[in-house]
């Protein structure tokens, strides 16, 4: 194992690394928390699908496919499919916002007073999204260095919050370029197929494995239906997917970088769901599913090889760890905290900016930890974070995008209806169970759409000015436009 121990380490050394070198480069607000607004279509399209594609993408898209087939895909798929729509009908809108947070947006098209409550449930969502991947370091460092739990998890962690609070928005995008690289060839030039020949060709993996493991629907229609509703509509409004919007340099960038990342996410579905199906043939009786990809690595893949394919897993994970761990910070600062003090203060309290959000980096990243050392059931954390996320704002986010008559009160009752809702059928029909998010995002809809129409239209004047900014017209309000040099593509 010396020589995949040696691959992660230099893999580890230049996160950090590439932490250091971000530092040097975020010295505002506008650098540190979305890089500028300067990435071009290459580095966008890849910082995309790496945030995206995290552990849950990884591991467990090859744990569904060990338990279902082909239609284990169907996970990853959803994921893929919400990006690809963000992408086409809402990244170059979002964009020419030139805003930080989705309260942000919601502030704008509402006009104020919903900020703090949207804040909490984003800030909510984020955070247990962090939790969840930062949980993921113990299966990967279980598998390279047989490690305790709690150390593999103080020690993957660790080293996000570092490179993540050092240069903020820039250190992220610089490592996840890497990571998706690292991923690419790990996980689909290398164990893809390696996975498939030692199986014994799709041939004999048919033959071995029952029919069903290559039907299309094999997983069944109502669970591709909830995927769907909770991932792909997910995709359409999480904090962390909007912060790399927010870092494209033109809205045709994130319009068509974002189109290629969700094809990508495509493909990466489909792989999972092969590897999982080859592993199925290879070990038919594991105990855990989600034990399928680190398995096949340890036992199949020559030296060297298994390394960088652990490396592509740890890639994934910190890629998906990194951007939800900035995008809770971001919320925790800007949306909470920054409204509190400025309420106290009266507006007048003058701050660095870029350490302010720097310590909220470190805060939040030492919360995670702690949270992640404390649980043990991924699935339930990450089933709470979305049913929250998309019971509590997906019809006010949509809502505000597609319908003049919304109003804000329509939207605070959306979000606590939404979310109160959910809780509430979590806590009685069980966090796994389907019927949380279908009624809670039925009431969110109902009391949205029966609340604005019983108040007044929002002003003519914010919508005005939202129109503006939507289009991104000169006399919108909006930051002075980064400096040409060193663009990055």
């Amino acid at each position: 194992m010396a020589v995949d121990y040696a691959v992660i380490v230099v893999y580890l050394a230049g996160m950090l690394g590439m932490g250091w070198w971000g530092m040097r480069r975020a010295k505002s607000k506008s650098e540190f928390l979305v890089a500028g607004r300067r990435l071009g279509p290459w580095m966008y399209s890849g910082t995309m699908a790496a945030i995206v594609l995290g552990g849950a993408s990884t591991i467990g898209g090859v744990g569904l496919g060990y338990k279902y087939g082909l239609s284990g895909a169907w996970m990853v798929f959803a994921i893929g499919l919400g990006l690809l729509a963000l992408s086409i009908f809402f990244s170059a809108r979002i964009a020419r916002l030139k805003v930080y947070t989705v309260s942000e947006m919601l502030d704008l098209r509402y006009g104020g007073k919903a900020g703090i409550i949207t804040g909490v449930v984003m800030w909510a969502y984020t955070l247990m999204l962090a939790v969840t991947s930062t949980i993921a370091y113990a299966t990967i460092f279980d598998v390279l260095f047989d490690m305790n739990r709690t150390v593999a998890i103080i020690l993957g962690g660790s080293i996000v919050v570092a490179y993540s609070a050092l240069g903020g928005m820039w250190s992220i995008t610089l490592t996840d370029m890497v990571q998706f690289v690292v991923k690419t060839v790990g996980v689909l030039l290398l164990l893809l197929p390696i996975a498939v020949v030692k199986a014994g060709g799709f041939a004999q993996m048919k033959a071995q494995l029952p029919n069903e493991y290559f039907a299309p629907l094999g997983i069944g229609g109502e669970t591709i239906f909830t995927y769907v509703l909770i991932y792909t509509f997910g995709m359409l409004i999480g904090q962390d997917i909007w912060q790399r919007v927010f870092t494209a340099r033109t809205d045709k960038v994130a319009r068509w970088g974002g189109t290629v990342a969700g094809t990508y996410c495509l493909a990466y579905a489909l792989a999972g769901a092969v590897i999982g199906t080859a592993a199925k043939v290879l070990y038919p009786k594991l105990g855990n599913a989600d034990d399928a990809f680190a398995t096949i690595v340890k036992d199949e893949l020559p030296m060297g090889v298994r390394g960088l394919v652990l490396a592509a897993a740890l890639a994934a994970v910190m890629s998906t760890s990194s951007g939800a761990l900035i995008a809770c910070a971001t919320v925790a600062n800007n949306d909470i905290w920054s409204r509190l003090r400025g309420a106290v203060s009266g507006g007048d309290d003058p701050h660095d900016e870029v350490k302010g959000n720097r310590a909220f980096i470190l805060i939040m990243g030492v919360a995670v930890i702690c949270i992640a050392i404390a649980l043990n059931n991924v699935i339930e954390a990450l089933t709470v974070a979305y049913n929250l996320l998309v019971a509590g704002l997906l019809v006010p986010i949509l809502g505000g995008l597609l319908w003049k008559r919304g109003t804000v009160y329509g939207a605070l009752a959306g979000v606590v209806v939404g979310g109160g809702a959910v809780i509430a059928l979590m806590a009685k029909y069980s966090i796994l169970a389907t019927e949380p998010i279908y009624y809670g995002l039925l009431a969110s809809f109902a009391a949205y759409v029966i609340v604005s129409l019983c108040t007044r239209p929002t002003d003519e004047a914010i919508l005005a000015n939202w129109r503006e900014r939507l289009a991104g017209l000169p006399g919108a309000e909006a930051e002075a436009p980064a400096e040409p040099a060193a663009v990055p593509s």
